[in-house]
């Protein structure tokens, strides 16, 4: 793999970039406890609470990931003005981030979604939400703070967590305006939205949404079944390239007159949760810097599945990438 520059150049441009990240930011809350008894209301374990933590989730996974690769991270969102929505700015606001972006919304609920953990077992979800779209008025709020930001930063990242934030609308304004900015817009795409990311710079979508967004079938194993299905996506959207993740598979990547496929590195798998936001992070950041087809692809899947091998969702550690890297890139 040719590097455009060396690693430890790259990682230090790092440093340098501003990323815009525009979508739907939401709460996660662990509720961690015990169960010792079985309730008289109800057949149902009673949990006997031990710790309670909040963390960023949704977008706010991709806010902590840009930024530990040493970009800045900028959030780009409407949430409400409820207490939970205060819990997420200050969660924000307490990791350094960008907030010059977050609209406060009366109308709207923050999105929260709450576990409740015993020893290791997930008793429950509880998800506090809506995927309503915002309203006419947050839309263009939405938009003009876009517009806004988008000059002052290299790299846009839209994370569509099908949360109503964004839309079809707000998703052409917003590109229309990067395109003229010439400032590069990548996708992390989900199932609602999936055909309204036109004339974006990079579309990264994993096998099975690739599959449903396009509404059709192929046998992965068949380079040319693969190779079509990307063909069909880069000319329905009209992208300048496509990242798939592919899972156990690896990735494949298609950009700027290249076709790469990698395949995923062996590790001990503990966790997949968040390994998506992790590859989107990082390719963004290799985008905005004019990285090759072959960087942007080969350190994405080698820092997603770096994450996989630590329980939770976890952002990635900057200096163990670099060092994997350079032993396999």
């Amino acid at each position: 793999m040719v590097l455009d520059m060396s690693l430890d150049e790259l990682f230090d441009q790092f440093d340098k970039l501003r990323v815009l990240i525009i979508g739907d930011v939401m709460l996660d809350s662990y509720v961690w406890g015990r169960v010792e008894r079985i309730s008289p209301e109800a057949p149902v374990p009673v949990v006997t609470v031990d710790r309670r933590e909040l963390r960023l989730g949704g977008a706010g996974n991709v806010l902590l990931n840009v930024q530990a690769l040493g970009a800045e991270a900028i959030i780009c969102s409407v949430i409400g003005t409820d207490g939970p929505g205060d819990q997420l700015e200050q969660e924000l606001c307490n990791r350094g981030l960008n907030c010059n972006g977050l609209i406060r919304s009366k109308a709207r609920i923050t999105t929260i979604k709450e576990r409740i953990i015993a020893g290791s077992q997930q008793v429950v979800r509880v998800d506090t939400e809506t995927d309503k779209y915002i309203t006419a008025d947050e839309r263009a709020q939405l938009v003009a703070k876009a517009k806004e930001l988008i000059p002052t930063c290299h790299v846009v990242i839209f994370e569509d967590y099908d949360k109503g934030v964004l839309s079809k609308e707000a998703i052409a304004e917003i590109t229309d305006f990067a395109n003229e900015q010439q400032i590069p817009t990548v996708v992390d795409p989900k199932k609602r939205n999936f055909l309204s990311y036109q004339n974006t710079t990079l579309f990264k979508p994993n096998l099975k949404e690739l599959r449903e967004g396009l509404k059709v079938d192929f046998d992965v194993d068949k380079p040319e079944e693969l190779q079509a299905a990307v063909d069909q996506l880069k000319e329905t959207l009209n992208l300048k390239g496509a990242l798939i993740t592919l899972s156990e598979r690896g990735a494949f990547i298609d950009y700027n007159n290249e076709k790469l496929k990698l395949p995923a590195h062996i590790r001990k798998i503990a966790d997949v949760s968040g390994a998506g936001d992790t590859v989107i992070s990082i390719a963004a950041c290799c985008v905005a810097l004019k990285q090759s087809p072959g960087i942007i692809a080969g350190l994405s899947n080698l820092g997603g599945g770096l994450v996989c091998e630590s329980v939770g969702v976890v952002p990635i550690d900057k200096a163990q990438l670099k060092q994997e890297a350079k032993e396999s890139l």
